[in-house]
Protein backbone atom coordinates (compact mmCIF):
# COMPACT_ATOMS: atom_id res chain seq x y z
CA UNK A 1 0.00 0.00 0.00
CA UNK A 2 0.89 3.52 -1.01
CA UNK A 3 1.47 5.92 1.58
CA UNK A 4 1.12 9.32 0.86
CA UNK A 5 2.12 12.47 3.03
CA UNK A 6 -0.15 14.93 1.10
CA UNK A 7 -3.53 15.20 -1.01
CA UNK A 8 -2.07 15.77 -4.59
CA UNK A 9 0.28 12.59 -4.13
CA UNK A 10 -2.35 10.74 -2.37
CA UNK A 11 -4.63 11.58 -5.31
CA UNK A 12 -2.20 10.58 -7.76
CA UNK A 13 -1.80 7.39 -6.30
CA UNK A 14 -3.07 4.05 -5.38
CA UNK A 15 -4.33 4.78 -1.93
CA UNK A 16 -6.40 7.77 -2.43
CA UNK A 17 -7.22 8.14 1.56
CA UNK A 18 -5.99 11.19 2.80
CA UNK A 19 -7.50 12.91 5.86
CA UNK A 20 -9.69 15.91 5.10
CA UNK A 21 -9.67 16.33 8.67
CA UNK A 22 -7.14 16.59 11.65
CA UNK A 23 -7.44 17.22 15.13
CA UNK A 24 -5.59 17.41 17.79
CA UNK A 25 -5.48 17.53 21.74
CA UNK A 26 -2.53 20.20 23.24
CA UNK A 27 -1.16 18.67 25.68
CA UNK A 28 2.26 18.47 27.10
CA UNK A 29 2.68 22.18 27.67
CA UNK A 30 2.73 22.68 31.35
CA UNK A 31 5.41 19.48 31.37
CA UNK A 32 7.78 20.75 28.95
CA UNK A 33 8.63 23.99 30.76
CA UNK A 34 8.67 22.20 34.03
CA UNK A 35 11.25 19.94 32.84
CA UNK A 36 13.61 23.26 31.66
CA UNK A 37 12.83 24.76 34.57
CA UNK A 38 10.51 27.12 33.32
CA UNK A 39 7.31 28.39 34.49
CA UNK A 40 4.25 26.33 33.47
CA UNK A 41 3.48 29.56 30.98
CA UNK A 42 6.47 29.48 29.00
CA UNK A 43 5.41 26.07 27.98
CA UNK A 44 1.62 27.41 27.18
CA UNK A 45 3.87 30.09 24.98
CA UNK A 46 5.83 27.53 23.11
CA UNK A 47 2.70 25.69 22.58
CA UNK A 48 1.34 28.28 20.97
CA UNK A 49 3.90 29.03 18.37
CA UNK A 50 3.93 25.54 17.58
CA UNK A 51 0.00 25.68 16.54
CA UNK A 52 0.94 28.33 14.27
CA UNK A 53 3.53 25.99 12.60
CA UNK A 54 1.36 22.61 12.50
CA UNK A 55 -1.72 25.18 11.35
CA UNK A 56 0.13 26.03 8.57
CA UNK A 57 1.56 23.20 7.39
CA UNK A 58 -1.74 21.39 7.43
CA UNK A 59 -2.75 23.73 5.38
CA UNK A 60 0.16 23.70 2.84
CA UNK A 61 -0.34 19.48 2.50
CA UNK A 62 -4.11 20.10 1.52
CA UNK A 63 -5.51 19.34 5.01
CA UNK A 64 -8.83 21.23 5.06
CA UNK A 65 -10.02 21.20 8.93
CA UNK A 66 -7.49 21.20 11.89
CA UNK A 67 -9.28 21.15 15.31
CA UNK A 68 -7.27 21.95 18.15
CA UNK A 69 -8.12 21.84 22.20
CA UNK A 70 -6.59 24.79 23.61
CA UNK A 71 -9.06 25.62 26.74
CA UNK A 72 -11.29 22.72 28.06
CA UNK A 73 -14.17 23.70 30.60
CA UNK A 74 -12.26 21.64 32.94
CA UNK A 75 -9.25 23.84 32.75
CA UNK A 76 -11.16 26.34 34.67
CA UNK A 77 -9.56 24.73 37.88
CA UNK A 78 -5.57 25.24 37.10
CA UNK A 79 -4.13 28.55 38.98
CA UNK A 80 -5.51 32.08 37.74
CA UNK A 81 -2.30 32.75 36.83
CA UNK A 82 -1.94 30.56 34.34
CA UNK A 83 -5.53 30.44 33.09
CA UNK A 84 -4.78 34.51 32.66
CA UNK A 85 -1.58 33.57 30.33
CA UNK A 86 -3.67 31.31 28.42
CA UNK A 87 -6.23 33.68 27.74
CA UNK A 88 -3.53 36.42 26.87
CA UNK A 89 -1.87 34.24 24.74
CA UNK A 90 -5.40 33.16 22.81
CA UNK A 91 -5.98 36.69 22.23
CA UNK A 92 -2.68 37.38 20.97
CA UNK A 93 -3.22 34.69 18.65
CA UNK A 94 -6.55 36.30 17.69
CA UNK A 95 -5.24 39.24 17.20
CA UNK A 96 -2.52 38.41 14.71
CA UNK A 97 -4.61 35.77 12.84
CA UNK A 98 -7.69 38.67 11.73
CA UNK A 99 -4.65 40.37 9.30
CA UNK A 100 -3.34 36.88 8.09
CA UNK A 101 -6.95 35.50 7.57
CA UNK A 102 -7.73 38.74 5.25
CA UNK A 103 -4.70 38.45 3.53
CA UNK A 104 -4.15 34.66 3.18
CA UNK A 105 -8.31 34.10 3.06
CA UNK A 106 -7.95 31.48 6.29
CA UNK A 107 -11.06 30.51 7.89
CA UNK A 108 -10.51 30.35 12.03
CA UNK A 109 -13.35 29.74 14.05
CA UNK A 110 -13.88 29.30 17.78
CA UNK A 111 -15.59 25.92 19.07
CA UNK A 112 -17.36 26.39 22.84
CA UNK A 113 -18.81 28.97 24.83
CA UNK A 114 -17.73 31.97 24.70
CA UNK A 115 -19.96 34.07 26.99
CA UNK A 116 -17.80 33.78 30.21
CA UNK A 117 -14.34 34.49 28.01
CA UNK A 118 -12.81 37.90 28.37
CA UNK A 119 -14.22 40.85 26.78
CA UNK A 120 -11.63 41.60 24.02
CA UNK A 121 -11.28 38.04 23.41
CA UNK A 122 -15.20 37.50 23.13
CA UNK A 123 -14.97 40.58 20.31
CA UNK A 124 -11.97 38.83 18.77
CA UNK A 125 -14.30 35.55 18.04
CA UNK A 126 -17.05 37.86 16.30
CA UNK A 127 -14.06 39.32 14.61
CA UNK A 128 -12.77 36.08 13.16
CA UNK A 129 -16.14 34.49 12.43
CA UNK A 130 -16.92 37.34 10.69
CA UNK A 131 -14.21 37.26 8.21
CA UNK A 132 -14.17 33.06 8.27
CA UNK A 133 -17.28 33.97 6.48
CA UNK A 134 -16.57 35.33 3.22
CA UNK A 135 -13.94 32.82 2.17
CA UNK A 136 -13.63 29.73 1.23
CA UNK A 137 -10.49 27.15 2.00
CA UNK A 138 -8.66 25.99 5.06
CA UNK A 139 -9.91 26.07 8.39
CA UNK A 140 -8.83 26.41 11.73
CA UNK A 141 -11.08 25.33 15.16
CA UNK A 142 -9.72 26.41 18.45
CA UNK A 143 -11.83 24.80 21.32
CA UNK A 144 -11.86 27.52 24.26
CA UNK A 145 -13.94 26.48 27.20
CA UNK A 146 -14.98 23.33 25.51
CA UNK A 147 -16.38 20.01 26.53
CA UNK A 148 -18.01 17.21 24.34
CA UNK A 149 -20.33 16.40 26.98
CA UNK A 150 -21.19 20.16 27.77
CA UNK A 151 -21.42 20.46 23.29
CA UNK A 152 -24.15 17.49 23.71
CA UNK A 153 -26.05 18.84 26.11
CA UNK A 154 -26.28 22.58 24.67
CA UNK A 155 -26.74 21.01 21.33
CA UNK A 156 -29.72 18.90 23.15
CA UNK A 157 -31.45 21.98 24.58
CA UNK A 158 -31.22 24.06 21.40
CA UNK A 159 -32.76 21.03 19.12
CA UNK A 160 -35.53 20.68 22.02
CA UNK A 161 -36.14 24.34 21.85
CA UNK A 162 -36.75 24.30 18.03
CA UNK A 163 -38.73 21.05 18.34
CA UNK A 164 -41.10 22.70 20.40
CA UNK A 165 -41.70 25.67 18.27
CA UNK A 166 -41.87 23.67 15.31
CA UNK A 167 -38.49 24.85 13.64
CA UNK A 168 -36.79 21.52 14.07
CA UNK A 169 -37.38 18.42 12.11
CA UNK A 170 -37.96 14.88 13.69
CA UNK A 171 -34.78 14.17 15.37
CA UNK A 172 -32.08 12.02 13.80
CA UNK A 173 -28.16 11.54 13.55
CA UNK A 174 -27.86 13.92 10.61
CA UNK A 175 -30.33 16.72 12.21
CA UNK A 176 -28.76 16.43 15.90
CA UNK A 177 -25.27 17.07 14.10
CA UNK A 178 -26.65 20.33 12.56
CA UNK A 179 -26.60 21.58 16.41
CA UNK A 180 -22.76 20.73 17.17
CA UNK A 181 -20.44 23.64 17.90
CA UNK A 182 -18.97 21.83 14.30
CA UNK A 183 -21.71 21.43 12.11
CA UNK A 184 -21.10 22.03 8.47
CA UNK A 185 -18.04 20.33 8.96
CA UNK A 186 -16.93 16.77 8.33
CA UNK A 187 -15.74 14.56 11.42
CA UNK A 188 -12.50 14.39 12.35
CA UNK A 189 -10.16 11.62 10.16
CA UNK A 190 -7.88 11.66 13.05
CA UNK A 191 -7.12 12.55 16.01
CA UNK A 192 -4.13 13.08 17.65
CA UNK A 193 -2.90 13.22 21.60
CA UNK A 194 0.78 14.32 21.93
CA UNK A 195 2.16 14.25 25.73
CA UNK A 196 1.87 10.52 26.14
CA UNK A 197 -1.51 10.18 27.42
CA UNK A 198 -4.14 7.95 26.23
CA UNK A 199 -7.49 9.13 26.86
CA UNK A 200 -9.84 11.57 24.97
CA UNK A 201 -10.19 14.23 27.70
CA UNK A 202 -14.02 15.10 26.64
CA UNK A 203 -12.67 16.35 23.15
CA UNK A 204 -15.00 16.14 20.20
CA UNK A 205 -17.14 13.17 21.75
CA UNK A 206 -19.87 13.36 19.53
CA UNK A 207 -17.55 14.05 16.24
CA UNK A 208 -14.77 11.50 17.25
CA UNK A 209 -17.13 7.71 17.00
CA UNK A 210 -15.24 7.21 13.99
CA UNK A 211 -12.26 8.94 14.44
CA UNK A 212 -8.78 6.72 13.85
CA UNK A 213 -7.01 7.67 17.38
CA UNK A 214 -2.81 8.49 17.38
CA UNK A 215 -1.55 8.81 20.57
CA UNK A 216 2.35 9.90 20.81
CA UNK A 217 4.61 10.81 23.80
CA UNK A 218 6.03 13.95 21.97
CA UNK A 219 4.99 16.94 24.01
CA UNK A 220 2.63 19.00 22.16
CA UNK A 221 5.65 22.07 21.88
CA UNK A 222 8.32 19.32 20.60
CA UNK A 223 5.66 18.87 17.89
CA UNK A 224 6.85 18.91 14.62
CA UNK A 225 5.63 19.00 10.64
CA UNK A 226 7.48 15.04 11.01
CA UNK A 227 4.87 13.99 13.97
CA UNK A 228 1.78 15.41 11.36
CA UNK A 229 3.30 13.32 8.33
CA UNK A 230 3.79 9.82 10.47
CA UNK A 231 0.01 10.67 11.85
CA UNK A 232 -0.77 10.57 8.38
CA UNK A 233 0.95 7.87 7.46
CA UNK A 234 -0.43 5.73 10.52
CA UNK A 235 -3.80 6.63 9.31
CA UNK A 236 -3.63 5.32 5.41
CA UNK A 237 -2.12 2.37 6.75
CA UNK A 238 -5.46 1.70 8.48
CA UNK A 239 -8.74 0.44 7.20
CA UNK A 240 -11.76 2.14 8.00
CA UNK A 241 -15.13 0.32 7.75
CA UNK A 242 -17.31 1.98 9.51
CA UNK A 243 -18.80 -0.61 11.02
CA UNK A 244 -18.76 -3.03 7.99
CA UNK A 245 -16.72 -6.09 7.32
CA UNK A 246 -13.85 -6.31 5.01
CA UNK A 247 -14.67 -7.46 1.67
CA UNK A 248 -12.64 -9.98 0.18
CA UNK A 249 -11.43 -10.02 -3.80
CA UNK A 250 -11.99 -13.31 -5.55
Amino acid sequence: MGIFKNKKEAEEGVNAAFPRHIAVILDGNGRWAKARGLPRTVGHAAGAETFRRIATYCRDIGVEYLTVYAFSTENWKRPKEEIDAIMGLLAKYLREAVGKMEKDHIRLKVFGDASILPGDLQLLIRETADISRRYDGFQANVCINYGGRDEIVRAAMRYAEDYKAGRAPALTEEAFTGYMYSAGIPDPDIVIRPGGELRLSNFLMWESAYSELIFTDVLWPDFTPADIDAAVAEYQRRERRFGAIKVENG
